[in-house]
């Protein structure tokens, strides 16, 4: 290769964290066990020191008492299906950046890639 990166007789990088955070992970596993359930939100209930424990809120979209209550009946279009594998779940916007507020300004667009994209493209407007 190059004289990039560490020599390769130091050993393996170890601690490697995931991307994402836990309950993003968890939702995910639960969303992809039960495909029919569409996945609300999600809260922390315990932990010990190999796991932690969240519980996941789903909404059962073909039940009557849901398609008919406006305060929860977004939930039943179909842009709404797996909002957790797409990071749209609270636990997942908060890995992806998004927010309001001066802290969340590398995100302003939608996304990482979005913002990046607008700041470093030029646009030049064309006298007709």
């Amino acid at each position: 290769m190059g004289p990039y990166g560490k020599p390769k007789t130091s050993g393996a990088v170890k601690q490697q964290k995931p991307e994402r955070n836990l309950q993003s992970i968890a939702e995910e596993r639960v969303g992809r066990r039960l495909k029919g359930l569409r996945i609300l939100n999600s809260y922390w209930v315990g932990q010990d020191s190999t796991y932690k424990y969240y519980e996941v809120i789903m909404v059962d979209i073909h039940h009557a008492a849901i398609t008919r209550d406006p305060k929860i009946n977004w939930m039943c279009n179909p842009v709404q299906k797996h909002r957790e594998l797409r990071g749209l779940t609270a636990a997942g916007k908060s890995s992806r950046g998004l927010g309001k507020g001066h802290k969340f300004n590398q995100t302003k667009g939608g996304s990482r890639r979005a913002n990046w994209l607008k700041r470093n493209s030029l646009k030049i407007r064309r006298k007709r």
